[in-house]
């Protein structure tokens, strides 16, 4: 449904991406990641036909999106960081003016208006000016907008941006209920979100990808070794000095939370009953001891981090 090969696009003197390349099947819901200048709003701008690629070549249900840009618009539902919303319009006016930019009119345009508001949770909103929803319900508006006319595919920038917490749940929710039915294309920030709605994510960094695979798959290649998390009563300094003493432990990191440790260490059944022993035999109190998997937020700093010095050393 997308594919973008060699990508590449420069602003002045300045690379944006380079050699950009990954696909996405029909169905599919993918997480596009990386830090503030990586090149991902670049990537989506390509996709949606606001800009031209200064190399290489971007398709959209195997259209290319530099020669018909026209008819890739109409199979793409795009919903900006800035959701363009025209405040002064109640719900319904505002999703009538999008429809009929998309060619709808008459009975068709009135039963697609329905059919988003239903789709969206904003039958009780229609008649409401958008100046007086509050951000959760913004959200939902241009979601609405992005879905008339039933596009195959949608394409989320942030989506969840400055959502109090029950809101990003709800929209999180419309986005996996709207991905069994589509493609979707999710560009965020925020990698929790991603491990809770994304089948696969792109991980983008200095302008190129870097990883494409699943979360669990990307999680599971770069965990070595076991991971342990430990929760001690005891002085800190000498806690890790203790646990850093067991034979086959690796590494060792202080968390947030007072007297909580992650602990690399070798493959072993008997590496944790040791961990156990040491602490207790110190007189400390073990709290807890329990197995840690790597989280998707230390992959991609890993990724981050290594490619950054391996670009630029």
């Amino acid at each position: 449904m997308i594919a973008a090969e060699n990508l590449g696009k420069s602003y002045g003197l300045k690379t944006a991406i380079q050699d950009v390349s990954f696909f996405i099947g029909k169905g599919e819901i993918v997480g596009l990641l990386g830090p503030n200048g990586a090149g991902k709003t670049t990537v989506l701008r390509i996709l949606t036909c606001y800009m031209q690629p200064g190399s290489g070549i971007a398709r959209v249900d195997g259209l290319r999106c530099s020669d018909e840009s026209i008819q890739v618009r109409k199979r793409i539902g795009f919903l900006p960081e800035n959701v363009p919303l025209y405040t002064e319009m109640t719900v319904e006016s505002f999703l009538a003016f999008s429809g009929s930019v998309k060619g709808l009119k008459g009975q068709g345009l009135r039963d697609e208006i329905q059919r988003v508001i239903l789709k969206c949770g904003l039958a009780d909103h229609g008649r409401r000016l958008i100046k007086y929803l509050s951000k959760g319900l913004k959200q939902r508006v241009g979601l609405a907008q992005a879905l008339i006319n039933s596009p195959p595919i949608l394409i989320l920038d942030e989506p969840t941006t400055g959502l109090d917490p029950a809101q990003i749940i709800e929209v999180r929710n419309l986005i996996r209920d709207l991905g069994r039915e589509r493609t979707v294309l999710l560009s965020t920030h925020i990698l929790p979100e991603v491990s809770q709605i994304c089948n696969r994510v792109i991980i983008m960094n200095q302008g190129r990808v870097v990883a494409e695979d699943s979360p669990k798959n990307l999680t599971d290649r770069f965990q070595k070794g076991l991971r342990t998390l430990v929760s001690v009563n005891g002085p800190s300094l000498e806690v890790k000095a203790r646990l850093g003493s067991v034979p086959g432990v690796s590494r060792i990191v202080e968390t947030d939370r007072e007297g909580e440790f992650v602990i690399e260490s070798e493959e072993g059944e008997a590496i944790r009953p040791a961990m156990a022993r040491a602490i207790v035999e110190s007189g400390w109190d073990l709290r807890e001891l329990k197995a840690s998997e790597l989280s998707l937020e230390e992959v991609f700093m890993q990724l981050v981090t290594e490619e950054g010095k391996e670009i630029n050393g």
